[in-house]
């Protein structure tokens, strides 16, 4: 197959080298002019992805419209609150029989959209037969190594599924399909909400019964508000759901974790955030998430205080306080 990579992040940087290694024919495309001429001079994406080659057969590039004309797969590697306006610079003629795969995990704070859905919205005359995504619990600096890896492709249509499953699946990363994409994509980007207020309980000192309850609570929320939009119960116990949850919540390869590590230990978010060369997902996507509870009547306790943690500089031992001190509930899920 012919498939393009639209972001030169790690995890797009990673992807490349993994489809690479499956035997397509790659093209790798970065926004910075000046990043591309490294990359391409370098063959290590040095600040993402330290220390993993870049094959010299994969076509690295800044021309948008070269990336991908005629490509049958399109992998959308951007950041979700940028996706939308590169996007909209990419001629529909160049796409019109490419299946466009999101692996960005986040809703758009503007327009509360998913990546899919931000897809059609650009392009309504996009079929669903071109439209998948591909999340689950899959760090960059794990999958560049080729340890053992599982994660899932969805498409409201099964057999572009089925075709992105096949595109990427290979003996150490191993790939399930779903026809859920709605919640496959709800819970790629709610849980790095989750993730924060796990991050917190790291850097307040709290406990592992503590971060043990925000994970498990935090599937409980993020399965009443995908519910809320349409989405599909069993997916939030698989891979996109329980299983990113734990890695994002867990691993020190977490930006968000991180993030919220470093404001559970006192730091300022703007502090934070101007010493990461990533993007943490979470941190917009609390917003999105709070705004879709919002409009669909859903409690979602532990991504509110994650918000106003990050955004009204709530101290974390109060909101940790707030939630332990509510009402008392029945478990439900």
């Amino acid at each position: 197959m012919k498939i393009s990579v639209l972001g030169a992040g790690g995890w797009g940087t990673t992807l490349a080298i993994l489809l690479h290694y499956n035997g397509h024919q790659v093209t790798l495309w970065e926004y910075e002019k000046n990043y591309v001429k490294e990359l391409i001079k370098k063959r290590i994406n040095s600040v993402y992805l330290p220390g993993i080659n870049i094959p010299e057969e994969i076509i690295i590039t800044h021309d948008l419209k070269e990336s991908v004309h005629q490509k049958n797969l399109i992998v959308l590697a951007v950041p979700s609150q940028f996706l939308r306006s590169v996007v909209e610079k990419i001629n529909y003629q160049d796409i019109k029989n490419s299946i466009l795969v999101s692996v960005a995990k986040g809703i758009e704070n503007k327009h509360l959209m998913t990546m899919s859905q931000m897809l059609k919205d650009v392009y309504p005359h996009l079929s669903d037969e071109q439209i998948g995504a591909l999340s689950g619990p899959s760090h960059a600096e794990e999958v560049s190594r080729r340890i053992p890896t599982a994660v899932v492709a969805a498409s409201t249509e099964h057999e572009t599924s089925k075709s992105i499953q096949v595109a990427f699946m290979n003996s150490y990363f191993r790939v399930y399909s779903s026809t859920d994409i709605l919640g496959v994509e709800l819970g790629g980007a709610f849980k790095n909400v989750i993730a924060i207020g796990a991050g917190i309980i790291d850097g307040a000192g709290f406990g592992d019964n503590t971060k043990a309850a925000i994970m498990t609570r935090g599937v409980a929320e993020i399965s009443r508000l995908g519910l809320a939009m349409g989405a599909r119960p069993e997916t939030f116990a698989g891979l996109s759901g329980m299983g990113d949850l734990i890695v994002t919540c867990m691993s020190k390869h977490s930006r968000n974790r991180y993030v919220g590590e470093q404001i559970g230990k006192g730091k300022k978010l703007k502090e934070v955030l101007k010493g990461m060369e990533m993007v943490a997902e979470g941190v917009e996507t609390s917003r999105s998430a709070s705004k879709l509870a919002e409009k669909y009547n859903v409690e979602v306790p532990i991504t509110t205080e994650v918000y106003k943690i990050l955004f009204e500089d709530k101290d974390p031992v109060k909101a940790t306080t707030d939630l332990m001190t509510r009402d008392m509930k029945t478990e439900r899920h």
